[in-house]
């Protein structure tokens, strides 16, 4: 009942030199549940890149159009550019800029009929999670919004309550502004305060049903537990939903370059743990993550969480060292890689 969404297109292909996101992180997850004895190759379905048509249940046309014609002509025309900020530093144009993000917007569609259909109560899909897009923009690296076209199925499908949570060390900007307001839906984000986009302030409701908790640079294990304990967990059994959807951005560990918080992944699972305990319909989702080894490894524990495996305790097998040992960190942080980063999964002993 729990299955893994992903394909090979994760594995040869990248934003570009110099940008945060040209780093291996899904293949890496993959390999390593694979070495690790975690992903059977009946719990793994690989899956194609999302039509045109599909992605339109949230995004324009014009705005998809636009990504289509960037990815043929590697190029796109001022006024475009401009309008859909595409060919920015942060957004910018590489080979496979449609097929890449619609990709993973085809597992999150996947996994919203799965939960509908009850084929399978869990799904992973780590290549997801991009929850700054606009329905008519890219935004903060995310040309295609994948958590808004699940919500947006499960939505449109049923008429059941559904719960979106993110864990990201970034706001959920683009989720907040296009579902904040419906009935059916409540959204819990827990994220670094006054981090870019800088939106998700203490007391912002959005519409009506958002309930954000930043935490202060520096926020570590105990102050994640606390908020979700006495804020988010409250609130979300009270509210009793059919689904949920855990946006589960790993840039929140301490070692990760584009956050503040110092987060375990002990802390970051027990998190996800969670959630995976109330025994609700969920689709776990990536998200943020810029270092390749911590984002791997967390990840990796993610999917043994929902296969029932404890990775909390569990050391590398050689061939998931190999994976880690491969890995490239064109950072400062990735110069000296500490043993502990290839020799196991968790952080601390």
């Amino acid at each position: 009942m729990t299955v893994f969404l992903g394909s090979d297109i994760f594995r040869g292909s990248g934003y570009g030199s110099g940008h945060p996101l040209n780093i291996p992180r899904i293949w890496p997850v993959i390999d390593i549940c694979r070495a690790q004895g975690w992903l059977p190759d009946k719990d793994f379905e690989a899956v194609p890149p999302a039509t045109a048509e599909e992605l339109e249940c949230f995004h324009t046309r014009a705005y998809i159009d636009a990504l289509l014609d960037a990815e043929k002509n590697q190029a796109l025309d001022e006024i475009r550019s401009k309008r859909h900020k595409i060919g920015t530093h942060s957004n910018p144009i590489y080979p496979e800029i449609y097929r890449r993000p619609a990709t993973a917007a085809k597992a999150s569609l996947t996994a919203a009929h799965y939960l509908i259909s009850g084929i399978h109560t869990s799904v992973f899909n780590p290549s997801g999670g991009t929850h700054h897009g606009f329905p008519d923009a890219a935004n903060g690296f995310c040309f295609v919004n994948d958590p808004a076209i699940a919500l947006t199925t499960l939505y449109k499908n049923t008429s059941k309550k559904i719960a979106y949570i993110d864990i990201d060390a970034h706001h959920p900007d683009g989720v907040q502004d296009h579902f904040s307001h419906l009935k059916r839906m409540i959204l819990f984000s827990i994220h670094e305060e006054d981090r870019w986009p800088r939106t998700g302030r203490k007391g912002d409701i959005g519409g009506g049903n958002a309930h954000n908790y930043p935490l202060p640079r520096g926020a570590n294990d105990a102050d994640l537990n606390e908020t979700l304990t006495h804020n988010i967990l409250p609130r979300l059994m009270d509210y009793a939903p059919d689904f949920i959807v855990l946006q589960a951005g790993a840039d929140g560990l301490e070692e990760d370059p584009q956050s503040g918080l110092c987060y375990s992944n002990h802390g970051y699972w027990s998190a996800v743990s969670a959630f995976l305990d109330l025994k609700i319909p969920i689709l776990v989702l990536g998200g943020g993550g810029y270092n390749p080894f911590t984002t791997a490894r967390a990840w990796a524990g993610v999917w043994g969480l929902m296969i029932g495996q404890n990775p909390h305790t569990t050391e590398c097998v050689p061939a998931s060292r190999s994976v880690l040992e491969s890995l490239h960190f064109p950072h400062r942080l990735g110069k000296n890689v500490p043993e502990r980063w290839v020799s196991r999964l968790y952080d601390r002993q």
